[in-house]
C-alpha cells in the first residue's frame, strides 16, 4: 500500500514561500525547523519559520505533479490559493 503524500508551504522570516511535499508534514516541518542535514539548504537561517499551508494529494507522482505545478506559480498566486 503507497504512502499518503502530502503538499505543504512555508513562510519564512522574510516573507519568502517555500513549498515541499513529504508523508508526514509535523515531521518535515521539523527537521526544516531544526536546520539540520535533513533541513532543506533554501529554508537555512531564513527562520522563524510558520507552516501556512497543507493538501492532503494522494500518491507520491501526484504530490510531484502538483509540487511542481505550485512552484511555476507567482507570489500572488501562491497566496490566492492559501486563502
Amino acid at each position: 500500500m503507497s504512502s499518503l503524500w502530502y503538499l505543504y508551504m512555508i513562510k519564512c522570516a522574510n516573507g519568502h514561500l517555500y513549498t515541499g511535499i513529504t508523508t508526514d508534514v509535523n515531521r518535515r516541518f521539523h527537521e526544516h525547523q531544526l536546520g539540520g542535514k535533513k533541513a532543506a539548504k533554501y529554508l537555512k537561517g531564513k527562520g522563524p519559520l510558520t507552516l501556512i499551508y497543507i493538501e492532503k494529494i494522494g500518491n507520491h507522482s501526484q504530490a510531484l505533479k502538483k509540487e511542481i505545478a505550485i512552484k511555476k506559480l507567482t507570489r500572488k498566486q501562491k497566496l490566492m490559493l492559501i486563502g
